[in-house]
């Protein structure tokens, strides 16, 4: 294959991931902390076991700053911006300071926005004030490396140095040793369904210090503001927010090690998981014990309709499919190809009125992303299809379109 630029991609259509980012992180915007931020009040490092200090600490303050600085994003339902969060920081930090030492800290509700899903649906997505985006980025932080070291090495989603591809290869490499059968198990609204007594006890496991599962109960509760209206929160942890995913993998990790304690061969991204099997018979008794143990365990949902035991060519992990050979070629499913000429479409249509220049480039950005994350597939004469069907179907004839091939 032939490789362009990688970007980091998450295990999404690229379609709804377009229009997430569009929402969540304007595009071209990028920053660095300023020096004008030691003017922030922090305390000595504080006792290792005083986990609330080392988030407040001036490292990781300013560490978690540059990172919501360089995510940029729409602003919550307060309206203060990513570029107006120093001079707030510098003006309300020591008030926001003591009141999360104190336990007295309210975040704000998260701003609901509704992303299209590529199949049909939509995706509910939170859009965390920026303040509140900086403490949970500080909070990330520090609850990482308390958990994520003991997570399974079969979970891949929303975990440092662990990507999307690496899942799709492990797949691959049990379908290669003879596990031939998969059962393809899809959380029902999973971000939407998490019971929060659940998650917080799996939490506290860890987390010792009263301070910080207080705070993150307050933010599972904060509710959301959906045109003006402020709704209670009672279970979810809603998407957009920096700490969701690893709460999301805290949770899930509870079936992780029950797989791995029955001795399955599973590879999970988030919510996303497939377990390999060498028969239907065996396929079929798993999908009724892992449900049984997902929605009684963790009173989690499993869609019925979305779930399956089948072959793995027959279905979709991450965007990506396999060939039917003892290779298990990595292949683009079906659906992944369906989106793409459907972005296409939305990209060159004649009723939007972009210049020219506008619209190659959007379009080239998009074709690149989309390349950096299917690379790894064998399509060389898929690309070679699409770039003439984007030529003769896509509204559009320049020179340059289409350029970027696998």
């Amino acid at each position: 294959m032939r490789s362009c630029k990688e970007q980091r991609q998450q295990p999404t259509s690229n379609k709804e991931g377009s229009r997430q980012r569009a929402a969540v992180k304007p595009p071209g915007y990028a920053g660095a902390p300023s020096s004008s931020l030691a003017q922030l009040d922090h305390s000595p490092r504080a006792d290792q076991n005083d986990l609330l200090e080392h988030m407040l600490a001036r490292n990781n303050m300013l560490s978690a700053y540059k990172r919501v600085k360089q995510n940029g994003g729409a602003p919550g339902v307060d309206g203060v911006t990513v570029e107006q969060l120093q001079v707030y920081l510098i003006q309300h930090w020591g008030t926001v300071k003591n009141q999360l030492l104190t336990g007295t800290y309210k975040p704000m509700p998260v701003k609901r926005v509704e992303i299209p899903k590529p199949g049909g649906g939509i995706r509910l997505l939170g859009i965390p004030t920026v303040l509140d985006r900086l403490i949970q980025q500080a909070l990330l932080q520090v609850m990482t490396p308390i958990f994520d070291p003991e997570f399974s090495p079969n979970s891949f989603g929303f975990r440092p140095g662990k990507r999307a591809h690496d899942a799709v290869k492990l797949a691959q490499e049990h379908i290669q040793q003879g596990y031939r059968w998969v059962v393809d198990m899809d959380l029902e609204k999973f971000f939407d369904r998490v019971n929060h007594d659940i998650l917080m006890a799996r939490v506290a496991r860890k987390v010792k210090d009263k301070r910080v599962l207080k705070l993150i109960r307050t933010y599972l509760n904060a509710g959301v503001m959906e045109h003006g209206i402020t709704k209670d929160t009672v279970e979810g942890t809603p998407q957009g927010g920096p700490l969701s995913p690893l709460l999301a993998n805290i949770l899930l990790d509870d079936l992780d090690k029950e797989l791995t304690r029955r001795g399955h061969r599973f590879a999970r991204y988030a919510d996303d998981c497939n377990i390999f099997v060498k028969s239907r018979r065996a396929g079929e008794r798993v999908m009724a014990t892992v449900t049984h143990f997902v929605e009684s365990k963790l009173k989690l949902k499993v869609n019925r309709d979305k779930s399956a035991v089948d072959r793995p060519w027959k279905r979709k992990f991450l965007g990506f499919s396999f060939l039917s050979n003892k290779q298990a070629t990595i292949r683009l499913a079906p659906k992944t190809l369906e989106r793409f000429k459907d972005k296409i479409r939305e990209l060159t249509s004649r009723t939007k009125p972009y210049p020219m220049k506008k619209r190659i480039d959007k379009l080239n950005r998009y074709l690149m992303g989309w390349v950096g994350y299917f690379k790894i597939a064998s399509a060389k004469k898929h690309c070679e299809t699409l770039d003439k069907w984007i030529r003769s179907n896509g509204n559009v004839s320049e020179p340059g379109l289409g350029s970027c091939v696998l």
